[in-house]
């Protein structure tokens, strides 16, 4: 299982809501959780073979930026 790190925009509770269906039709995440204490907003996203691009895909599609933590 990978474990993958991204700065977002998502901020508050609402935008998480925003943000679950997008991420929870993905199949090859098994988990995620997004610390909106941390100033950089970090999403953190656990699965098998889950590739960055489908992260940024679906939270760009809920309207939110998104970049990869180096």
């Amino acid at each position: 299982m990978s474990t993958l790190k991204f700065k977002t925009t998502i901020n508050c509770g609402g935008c998480v809501r925003a943000v679950t269906g997008p991420l929870n039709e993905e199949p090859a995440i098994s988990s995620w959780q997004v610390d909106t204490d941390n100033p950089d907003k970090i999403l953190t996203v656990q699965g098998d073979n889950v590739q960055p691009e489908q992260v940024i895909r679906a939270v760009q599609e809920a309207g939110f930026e998104i970049e990869p933590v180096a």
